[in-house]
């Protein structure tokens, strides 16, 4: 599995404010094992991620989503794995739909 930095601070943020240390902890541990890695936004990802929070403004996308989303359209990915439903409307360049998992 692959995620952004801004994906996985608001996951953070989120074990946090729900679970606790405990479930900050079990996601540290699928990076420490290399079960869930971290890309970087690349520079020339970002008008895309712009133009997705722009059009997406009246749900409203947040910068993890759109990071998520320019991440997937970067490296071919139509498969996500999100709790957020917004995931089921957001579409890739071309309007390909995602699969969301769960």
């Amino acid at each position: 599995m692959v995620t952004t930095w801004a994906a996985l601070a608001e996951a953070m943020y989120l074990l946090g404010r729900d679970i606790g240390w405990k479930g900050q902890r079990l996601l540290w541990s699928l990076v420490e094992q290399g079960a869930l890695l971290l890309i970087h936004v690349e520079n020339d990802w970002i008008p895309g991620m712009i133009g997705a929070m722009e059009r997406y403004r009246d749900r409203p996308m947040d910068l993890a989503d759109a990071s998520l989303l320019a991440a997937a359209e970067s490296g071919g990915f139509t498969r996500i794995f999100s709790l957020d439903s917004d995931f089921h409307i957001y579409r890739l360049a071309g309007g390909q739909m995602l699969e969301v998992i769960p």
